[in-house]
């Protein structure tokens, strides 16, 4: 089987990119999605204690979390302390079960992919890119945006340049997803075939 690792900068489109592969029957695990599952679920608890007053009825209030963690890098160590062991079980449990369903290709879709040692769990890196006036512009659109969030987000990721290079694929988003369903399909032909860490 092998294994896509999924990642571009915010904004760059990575969530639509994820969603050609789910098209073209590709199963994709989605770490952000798992974190939104993880925090009304098994990490609420550990993060009420951690981080006290994040948790409401179970739930951990993300915007406020976000808030707290963003501009504090002792207090985002001390999250993903938490939250990171379970996402890759759940990674784990997601691989289990395409291997024994006989897939050939998937995709995990890690935000930080490349920030992490997540790299070293995939057999080739798609990273998803704009030009930065288009990602910036996204990203403003975006209910509760600011510049300064947004800089302060950058600054917190691997550039893009240095993302780019670490690739062994790149999807342009910024031409629509027509372009990028025709991009997907290049990688896939691609590594069609090609043996996996789970063969």
């Amino acid at each position: 089987m092998f294994i896509l690792g999924l990642t571009g900068s915010i904004g760059m489109g990575k969530s639509v990119t994820a969603a050609v592969f789910a098209r073209c029957g590709i199963p994709v695990h989605d770490a952000d999605a798992a974190v939104h599952r993880l925090y009304g679920g098994e990490a609420a608890a550990a993060i009420a204690e951690a981080f006290p007053g994040m948790v409401t009825d179970g739930v951990v209030d993300r915007a406020a979390l976000g808030a707290r963690v963003l501009a504090d890098p002792a207090a985002m160590a001390k999250l993903e302390l938490i939250v990171h062991p379970l996402v890759q079980q759940s990674q784990r449990a997601f691989l289990a079960a395409a291997q024994a369903r006989g897939e050939r290709i998937v995709v995990l879709d890690i935000p930080l992919l490349l920030e992490t040692d997540a790299s070293n769990r995939v057999d080739a890196v798609v990273v998803v890119s704009a030009p930065p006036a288009v990602q910036r512009e996204r990203v403003l659109a975006r209910p509760g945006m600011s510049d300064a969030k947004l800089d302060a987000i950058l600054l917190k990721q691997m550039p893009d340049v240095e993302k780019r290079r670490r690739a062994h694929f790149v999807v342009d988003s910024s031409r629509g997803v027509d372009s990028v369903e025709r991009q997907v399909c290049g990688i896939l032909r691609a590594v069609a075939g090609l043996p996996g860490r789970r063969n």
